[in-house]
């Protein structure tokens, strides 16, 4: 077997597709843009600070163990998890809850809240759970080409436990009344790409993953499942060209034919591309060739993209865990900054993440590593009066919850910004997260994993099939692969 297959980026889903192609026998080579692997996962390093710069969390681990099984490895081949307990902290306007990773102690917490809650917290997760067990080990793994995908027997069968009708909202409230249980119920759907009123109730799988299956820290930071992935793809025979800038894809008779870089131009059998998929379609590939026009990528409802602050601070704060989500204002307010009406929000709520608080090894002796978060909507332009006036407010809050003297102790800042998506990543309206996981953009009524006009050119990645997330972009990888060679098997 001789056939070459070219992919497009070493992000999640480009060095999992790589990996499966070179397992079966393909030879393949990936092309980044930028100096490193990673994509949205690079890490840099700063004044003795190492920051992440993407994902933070580390959840469904069952699924990155899925991942290196299939190559007959196990993620402690090549990085350390560590379950953080509590797994995170929530602060709201005049109190915070630690997350326990103990169910029983989660149980104790919510019935210490709401008298009653406890019993309707184990139902709320069993259901919870079939959905978990149903949709990530069963329908995340179709490739959304074919309605007649969803004609399974668990689906079918299971149509009404998996919610899809209903609402996360009603689902959440239909239990709880508490709001600050609500909310934290809510908050795994926020990144989802909708308001939790039009987030399919299916989506609290997310709440058994979080809850039950725990949040986790690859020691070294999430880089190193990169860096694993990339040692998994080396071992395999994976070729890496990194400065590799793509141009363009040159497309003869419905065939992609070859990509252009800077200097030259590189053939294969098949082509996948992680790159943005709008990207992709509407700058390197000819008018003739795109699957979808302007129209329909304008209306297409994303997911948020963000603001980023990655911070250096003398000293300790004491009152942060390692995960930390500032809840105190007003969530629905700035749900509907972000959906409904997009602006940049007056009272964000964000998040900090504190990882020297798990990893020495991330800032300085008696220093602390901050990567601080806000959600927004995608779009929005930037400035740097608006990057310098939120990490004012976000850092006066932080001080204010903490009892913490910050912004005077700040030896390292940088901020991230739609803007810089864009630029690095091609990132349609700079969003960070992809499309938002609606009914109506979910399995096949996603952006096609195939390209009808272009015989052999797949797409992987948070814009199309499964979703966004690191875990769903690990999956993406394996299908995009398995298309091609779906696609090489009927062209041989």
């Amino acid at each position: 077997m001789n056939h070459n297959i070219s992919i497009i980026g070493a992000g999640f889903s480009g060095l999992s597709a790589a990996c499966y192609l070179a397992k079966w026998g393909y030879n393949v080579t990936v092309y980044e843009k930028h100096d490193t692997v990673g994509g949205r996962a690079r890490m840099y390093t700063e004044n003795g600070f190492s920051f992440d710069m993407g994902p933070s969390w580390y959840w469904m681990p069952d699924v990155f163990e899925r991942f290196f099984n299939d190559f007959g490895k196990k993620v402690s081949d090549y990085y350390e998890l560590k379950r953080l307990s509590p797994g995170y902290r929530v602060y709201y306007q005049n109190s915070h809850i630690d997350v326990p990773s103990s169910l029983e102690e989660l149980y104790h917490l919510f019935e210490k809240i709401e008298p009653g809650s406890s019993s309707k917290l184990k139902t709320f997760l069993d259901e919870a759970k079939y959905k978990y067990e149903v949709g990530i080990h069963n329908l995340v793994y179709k490739p959304g080409i074919k309605i007649n995908e969803l004609i399974d027997s668990k689906l079918i069968g299971g149509l009404f436990k998996l919610d899809v009708f209903k609402s996360m909202s009603q689902h959440v409230r239909s239990s709880f009344k508490n709001e600050q249980l609500i909310q934290l119920l809510e908050f795994p759907v926020l990144f989802l790409g909708a308001l939790p009123q039009h987030t399919p109730a299916l989506y609290s799988l997310m709440n058994y993953a979080d809850l039950a299956l725990g949040t986790w820290y690859p020691m070294g930071g999430m880089k190193k499942i990169i860096d694993g992935m990339h040692q998994l793809a080396l071992e395999l025979g994976v070729k890496f060209v990194n400065n590799a800038n793509v141009t363009a894809i040159n497309v003869t008779d419905k065939i992609a034919k070859s990509i252009k870089l800077a200097e030259n131009k590189n053939g294969f059998s098949a082509l996948i591309s992680s790159a943005d998929y709008h990207f992709t379609e509407q700058t390197l590939l000819p008018k003739d060739s795109r699957k979808y026009d302007d129209k329909y990528w304008e209306s297409r409802k994303m997911a948020p993209s963000c603001l980023i602050y990655y911070v250096g601070v003398r000293g300790k704060i004491d009152q942060l865990l390692h995960h930390n989500l500032f809840f105190d204002e007003d969530f629905s307010q700035h749900a509907k900054d972000i959906y409904s009406s997009p602006k940049w929000p007056d009272k964000p709520l964000f998040y900090v993440c504190n990882p020297n608080k798990t990893d020495k090894h991330v800032a300085p002796e008696n220093h602390e590593n901050l990567f601080i978060l806000i959600p927004v909507a995608p779009g929005l332009k930037d400035t740097e009066d608006i990057r310098n006036n939120y990490f004012d407010l976000v850092i006066k809050r932080i001080e204010a919850k903490t009892g913490s003297n910050i912004k005077e102790n700040i030896v390292y800042r940088r901020s991230y910004a739609p803007s810089n998506f864009v630029e690095d990543y091609n990132s349609f309206k700079g969003n960070a997260y992809g499309l938002a996981n609606t009914l109506m953009q979910t399995a096949h009524l996603k952006p096609s994993i195939l390209n009808k006009k272009v015989k052999n050119l797949f797409y992987t990645g948070q814009l199309t099939v499964p979703g966004p997330g690191v875990p769903p972009s690990l999956i993406s990888g394996k299908l995009a692969a398995e298309q091609v060679v779906n696609y090489l098997n009927k062209n041989n």
